[in-house]
């Protein structure tokens, strides 16, 4: 049985009981008790089997794009997954699904194989642990109505948040632009409303590289984040990218790797 969840009580003590058994690095209670407060955006689902909790999912809904994310899952259990599927098919039919999750989590990892879903390359989760001082960030500018045709132009594309979604979400993303000589030529956006911010896309245009642009950008990024912490996943084989966020004081966080499927769900017959 699905129930959605509206309050935090009604899901504390099997949280408390699944983290005592499955420790996780982040502060999840935080985040789910702040997806329950915004049902507007956020879906948070209790899947029950005799009337006992067995899984809690949250997710991001956006209906006017027809796309959802999952954002959380606490759960061992097969059927419970499987309910959660059946429900998402009978309630978004069309919609293109991003699931985030734990690699070592074999039980949806299987589950996202049966339905044909694509996966991305694995990401290591790092974390900041000491801010580099004193670093110039000459050329770096906020993101302004004067540039954003130029961001727009040179954003990656294959991503959901794309240059006009950010532009369309100042309420959750902050963008700092690379501009040399007048010309767009990398850019950051991260997240600035969380404790714990996050870098979702970093890109300097192949021909301006190894000119100190993405440590300037990923510099102007800690700086203006201060004093809130941050946190950034980035592909397990991107060596140049990793030996970056290290040099800026990052730290490889062990067992916090992720990995994205997508899906697009079935429209109804």
């Amino acid at each position: 049985m699905i129930k959605i969840i509206k309050t935090y009580d009604e899901c504390r003590d099997f949280v408390s009981d699944f983290l005592r058994e499955e420790p996780v690095q982040d502060d999840i209670t935080e985040r789910l008790i702040r997806h329950i407060e915004n049902p507007d955006k956020n879906r948070v689902i209790g899947v029950y089997a005799e009337g006992c909790m067995t899984g809690l999912f949250s997710f991001l809904v956006l209906p006017d794009e027809k796309y959802i994310e999952m954002l959380e899952c606490l759960s061992r259990e097969k059927g419970s997954y499987a309910e959660v599927f059946r429900y998402l098919a009978d309630s978004f039919p069309g919609y293109d699904a991003d699931f985030v999750f734990d690699p070592q989590n074999s039980v949806l990892k299987e589950l996202l194989e049966e339905h044909g879903a694509e996966f991305d390359t694995e990401q290591q989760k790092m974390v900041l642990e000491t801010v580099v001082s004193g670093i110039d960030t000459t050329g770096i500018e906020p993101l302004s109505e004067k540039y954003a045709e130029e961001y727009c132009a040179i954003h990656t594309k294959d991503v959901y948040w794309t240059g006009e979604r950010v532009l369309e979400a100042q309420d959750r993303f902050r963008t700092f632009l690379a501009v040399h000589e007048g010309r767009v030529v990398g850019y950051i956006d991260v997240t600035y409303t969380y404790d714990e911010n996050e870098p979702f896309d970093l890109l300097v245009l192949e021909e301006y590289r190894r000119m100190g642009y993405g440590r300037k950008l990923l510099a102007k990024a800690v700086e203006e984040n201060k004093p809130c912490g941050m946190v950034l996943h980035v592909d397990v084989d991107n060596t140049p990218a990793i030996r970056l966020y290290e040099s800026m004081g990052f730290k490889k966080v062990n067992g916090g790797n992720t990995l994205t499927s997508h899906l697009t769900l079935p429209e109804k017959n």
